[in-house]
C-alpha cells in the first residue's frame, strides 16, 4: 500500500474521530430533562442509586462518566461485586462528610485505577522502546497499576476520614463550651445548637447542622442525636449525643453535661499529646546518635590525631 493511500485513511479516521467528537459535545451540552424538571421536585427523596445519565455536575469524575458514562458504570460495578463492602464504604462516605454514593465511589475507583493502569502502561512503553521485558510481564504490570490505583483511592478515603475525625476532636471542646454557655444564658437546646452552628464553622458544626435540620424536619431532639451517636466513629462524639438525649429525657442539668463532657475531651487531648511525644522521643533521637554525635566526636579526636602525626618523627 503507497504512502498516499496510508495518508488518505489516516486524514479519514482523524476526520471521524472530530466528527464525533463534535457530536458528542452538541450532546453533553444540551439540557436534558432531567436537570429542567428536577429543580422543581427537590422534595423527591434521594436514593442511592446508580446515576443513571452522569455524575452530579460538583463532583471530580462528572466529565469522565458524562463522556465515557456506560463504560465507567460497567467497571463500576464489576469493582463492587469484586471488592464488596459497600456498607463499610458508605459509612466511611459519612463519615468523611462527602456528599456521594457508593457508585460514584467506584467509579471514581476505577478512574484512579485507569491512571495506574496508564502509568503502568508508558512504563512497559519505554522498557519496550529499550529492548527489555516480555508482553507477559507488561500484561501483569498494567493490571498491578489498575488495582493499585483502586486500592490507593480506597486508602485516600480512610485517610479523608482520619483527618476529618481529627479536626472534629480539635473543634469539640470548643463547641460543647459553646452550647454550654447558651444553654446556660437560658436558650432552649435548639436555639442553642441554631447560634453555634450559625457562628461556627468546620466538620463538627457541618454534623451538628444536620442534626438541627433533622430537628426541623420533624424528628425529636434525642432521636436526631441518636442518629449522629450512630453514624460517628468517634466515641466521644457518641458519648456527647448520648449524654445531651439522656439529659433532656431524664432533667439533668444540660450546661454541666457540656461542661464535664468538654473538659474530659481536653484532657484526654492533653494525654495524647504526652503518649505521642513519648513514642516520638526515640525517633528525635536518631539525629543526635547519627548525626550530631558523630561530628561532635569528629570535632574533638581530629586535633589530637592532628598534632601527634606533626610531633611524630
Amino acid at each position: 500500500m503507497s504512502t498516499a493511500v496510508w495518508g488518505g485513511v489516516l486524514g479519514a479516521c482523524a476526520g471521524l474521530g472530530l466528527v464525533l467528537v463534535v457530536a458528542r459535545l452538541a450532546v453533553l451540552r444540551r439540557p436534558q430533562l432531567a436537570h429542567r424538571v428536577l429543580p422543581y421536585l427537590r422534595d423527591l427523596p434521594q436514593r442511592d442509586q446508580p446515576p443513571l445519565v452522569r455524575v452530579a455536575a460538583g463532583s471530580r469524575t462528572s466529565a469522565a462518566a458524562g463522556i465515557f458514562g456506560p463504560l465507567l458504570r460497567s467497571a463500576a460495578d464489576v469493582v463492587e461485586r469484586v471488592l464488596g463492602g459497600s456498607g463499610s464504604v458508605r459509612r466511611r462516605l459519612e463519615r468523611a462528610g462527602l456528599d456521594r454514593t457508593v457508585h460514584e465511589f467506584r467509579i471514581e475507583q476505577v478512574v484512579w485505577g485507569l491512571v495506574g493502569f496508564g502509568a503502568a502502561a508508558a512504563l512497559c512503553l519505554v522498557r519496550a522502546l529499550g529492548g527489555v521485558g516480555s508482553p507477559g510481564s507488561a500484561l501483569v504490570l498494567c493490571v498491578l497499576g489498575f488495582a493499585m490505583g483502586v486500592f490507593m483511592r480506597d486508602n485516600r478515603l480512610s485517610t479523608q476520614v482520619k483527618e476529618r475525625e481529627r479536626q472534629i476532636l480539635a473543634e469539640f471542646p470548643t463547641i460543647a463550651e459553646l452550647l454550654a454557655l447558651s444553654v446556660a444564658a437560658g436558650e432552649s437546646p435548639v436555639a442553642a445548637l441554631d447560634r453555634v452552628v450559625r457562628r461556627s464553622s468546620g466538620a463538627l458544626s457541618q454534623d451538628l447542622a444536620a442534626v438541627l435540620g433533622r430537628i426541623r424536619t420533624g424528628e425529636t431532639v434525642g432521636v436526631a442525636f441518636e442518629s449522629l451517636a450512630r453514624t460517628t466513629g468517634l466515641p466521644i462524639v457518641a458519648r456527647f449525643a448520648t449524654g445531651i438525649t439522656v439529659a433532656m429525657e431524664r432533667g439533668t442539668p444540660l450546661s454541666d453535661v457540656l461542661h464535664a463532657q468538654a473538659a474530659d475531651v481536653r484532657e484526654a487531648g492533653r494525654r495524647l499529646l504526652i503518649e505521642t511525644a513519648a513514642r516520638k522521643e526515640i525517633a528525635m533521637m536518631a539525629p543526635v546518635v547519627f548525626f550530631v554525635l558523630p561530628v561532635t566526636i569528629l570535632f574533638a579526636f581530629y586535633p589530637g590525631v592532628l598534632g601527634l602525626q606533626l610531633t611524630t618523627p
